[in-house]
């Protein structure tokens, strides 16, 4: 029974340390599963820089999407007064909604390279753990919290 239980936990060990992160089509995933976002930014969380694209890269996702569909609203939208209208059609808010989708271009562009450098940078931290007897490192500390106080043994 001893050596059924050491071998599942070996297995269930070494599953656990083999998988890696890559992105495909825009999306994470993490050994042949796909995960969230949430997911994604609480695993880069573990390393500071990779935290930090992964958080570049989403504000220069949410800014860019704004740039785009403000100036798709713009442009849409004079033509639409342009169309039903009496008015002169190129006006100041074509100009402007045009303008805003060529400068969301450059910055939707750049998020796809900081998501690769957050990924590549979680998958080489991850790539150093060891497993079993060659992992070495024990640490006992002892803590306190809102449970009360203890030892914390991390092998």
């Amino acid at each position: 029974m001893k050596k059924n239980i050491t071998l599942a936990l070996l297995f269930v060990s070494m599953l656990s340390y083999c998988q890696q992160m890559t992105m495909e089509k825009g999306r994470f995933y993490l050994g042949g599963n796909r995960i969230d976002s949430r997911e994604a930014r609480n695993l880069f969380a573990t390393n500071v820089k990779a935290a930090a694209l992964y958080k570049q890269a989403k504000s220069k996702e949410a800014l860019g999407g704004f740039l785009l569909g403000f100036g798709i609203g713009l442009t849409v939208g004079d033509l639409a007064i342009g169309l039903f209208s009496d008015k002169e059609y190129p006006t100041a808010m074509t100009y402007v909604g045009v303008g805003s989708i060529v400068i969301s271009v450059p910055v939707l562009s750049g998020r796809k390279k900081r998501y690769e450098e957050a990924v590549s940078i979680y998958n080489s931290e991850h790539k150093e753990l060891k497993l079993g007897a060659t992992n070495t490192t024990v640490n006992l500390n002892a803590i306190a919290n809102q449970n009360g106080i203890g030892f914390q043994l991390k092998f």
